[in-house]
């Protein structure tokens, strides 16, 4: 396991690194990711990161085509933000979600800690959907879903993944300072100055 595992690593960092950088070769990099830690995550019984990381290898081609084309003349797709309305919404839905969840997984499979662990999985397909969608508030759900993810992965004895999820959150905080310049940037070229 611990080579699979290094080696998603290695994929895990470069892709997040490239997202930050809004390269569109993070979503191939996140592909072969996604798609090794399938694997790890079923064996090591974490069952709703093994689902997540299922539906992530989809996301990875719709995130992929929608960077590209999801532009308003179907160009390369600018960096937006959720409404005050939007936060709210996303963040009650992940949070009941994973209650839901968490529940679920505790009272039908032998999931090894089920809460915590849908908690990072419901919060990581808003916030998959979110970064996919180039949403600057995805990488706040990113850092949540991160915080929890370090102290899971730990307990589990994925040491190499519990450090990787301490990179990502590090990414995250430099993946915000990144998006919202550009994001300014843009608004600022975009708007039509007031006279």
């Amino acid at each position: 396991m611990t080579l699979i595992e290094a080696i998603a690593v290695v994929f895990g960092i470069a892709c997040v690194w490239l997202i930050v950088r809004e390269s569109i070769w993070c979503w191939p990099t996140g592909l072969v990711q996604v798609s090794l830690y399938v694997y790890i995550f079923y064996h090591a019984k974490l069952y709703s990161d093994f689902g997540l990381h299922i539906f992530y290898i989809g996301m990875q081609f719709y995130g992929w085509y929608n960077w590209l084309h999801g532009g308003e003349n179907r160009d390369k797709a600018p960096i937006t933000r959720l409404s005050a309305k939007g936060i709210v919404g996303w963040s009650l839905a992940s949070l009941a979600a994973a209650a839901i969840w968490g529940w679920t997984m505790n009272r039908y499979t032998d999931a090894s800690v089920p809460y915590p662990d849908a908690f990072t999985t419901m919060t990581s397909l808003v916030a998959q959907w979110l970064l996919a969608r180039k949403k600057l508030e995805n990488w706040f759900f990113w850092i949540a879903v991160d915080v929890v993810a370090i102290g899971i992965y730990f307990y589990k004895a994925l040491y190499l993944t519990s450090g990787l999820y301490a990179i990502f959150l590090v990414l995250c905080i430099m993946g915000v300072r990144s998006w919202t310049k550009t994001w300014k940037a843009t608004t600022n070229k975009n708007s039509t100055p007031e006279l």
